[in-house]
């Protein structure tokens, strides 16, 4: 609860990535939801993350999460793609949220759908170390891009998605180096070091 409103939090992974969606979650927890772990995603094991996700999918009042392709993201760049796909997350809600924490420092006014009203929002930099909500978005969002990168790292073996989830390392610029890019590498992305 923010100032007694019902709560949204919002964060988004994969920004930094050449390949894959950037995955954005929308996040109401229940009033008094407290998980010890709970933090920014990054700051915490592949195994703490996926036993959070399974706690907070069950507890939340409500969840969800976008993956926004490529082709947008080369489209539209990856702020804006990042910001339609929160605002597509807070769409998918169940729940109508009242007020939006959004980590970063960026957002849109958001258009309720249902209510046809604009939904007041604050942006926090490091707001998934400050807020639980968008620590919980921030890790459902992060544990369905890993595991849809997972996935793909099957189909398109060599780029090393399986560990580097499509982030910029050296092993993934060797591959592209050596196979070339993929349908999900982000075109308007530097994909040559």
């Amino acid at each position: 609860m923010y100032g007694g409103a019902i709560e949204a939090g919002c964060d988004e992974a994969g920004r930094g990535c050449l390949c894959g969606p950037v995955s954005c979650a929308a996040v109401i927890l229940p009033e008094g939801f407290d998980l010890p772990e709970l933090n920014d995603s990054k700051q915490l094991s592949a195994v703490t993350r996926e036993r959070l996700r399974e706690e907070i999918e069950r507890i939340a009042e409500a969840w969800a999460v976008v993956m926004v392709e490529p082709e947008e993201i080369d489209r539209i760049n990856i702020l804006n793609a990042s910001i339609a796909g929160m605002q597509r997350a807070l769409d998918a809600l169940t729940v109508r949220p009242e007020h939006i924490l959004v980590d970063g420092n960026r957002f849109r006014p958001y258009l309720d759908p249902v209510r046809q009203m604009d939904i007041p929002y604050h942006t926090v930099v490091k707001g998934d170390a400050t807020y639980r909500s968008i620590a919980a978005a921030s890790i459902l969002a992060k544990t369905h891009r890993d595991e849809l990168m997972r996935g793909l790292a099957e189909r398109y073996p060599g780029y090393g998605w399986e560990s580097n989830m499509g982030y910029p390392t050296v092993a993934h610029y060797a591959a592209l180096t050596r196979l070339g890019p993929t349908p999900h590498h982000r075109m308007s992305f530097k994909l040559k070091k």
